[in-house]
């Protein structure tokens, strides 16, 4: 399976802005750019969209998971806080932070945590990321 997304810039760094799009259609030269990445300009930036990628990722895969051990969630509400820190000559991502909320009938802590744990440590997204992960995980009943 190959998915895939494009992007466009024009300008110069400060000044300059972007779109991107998906395959799919669901982005449409939606405008990105530095004001939206380091102020609060008008768009979207890469540290954005890896959050949604990432938080949507770990949510499919802990839903599966949660589905194949017979606790099926009723909803499952993930925010990824992506960390974009200057790092030598450079800037890296370097941390990836999951907040999940997740309301499981019939689910114990103990078991929620574990599977949690199994979902942060497999989704696709988290794997090709080089950062630390880390999560904060509340099961509501």
């Amino acid at each position: 399976m190959v998915k895939k997304g494009s992007a466009v810039w024009k300008g110069s760094f400060k000044e300059g802005e972007g779109s991107i799009s998906t395959e799919t259609g669901v982005l449409s030269d939606a405008p990105y750019g530095a004001k939206a990445r380091f102020e609060d300009g008008r768009g979207t930036n890469p540290e954005e969209l890896i959050g949604a990628a990432h938080a949507a990722c770990f949510s499919m895969a802990l839903s599966l998971m949660l589905s194949e051990a017979g606790l099926p969630p009723e909803e499952i509400r993930t925010t990824a806080d992506i960390t974009l820190e200057k790092v030598g000559d450079g800037f890296a991502i370097t941390a990836s932070h999951l907040t999940v909320v997740a309301t499981i009938p019939g689910a114990d802590q103990a078991k929620f945590d574990d599977i949690a744990d199994q979902a942060k440590a497999g989704c696709p997204v988290s794997k090709l990321l080089n950062a630390k992960i880390s999560m904060d995980a509340t099961l509501q009943s």
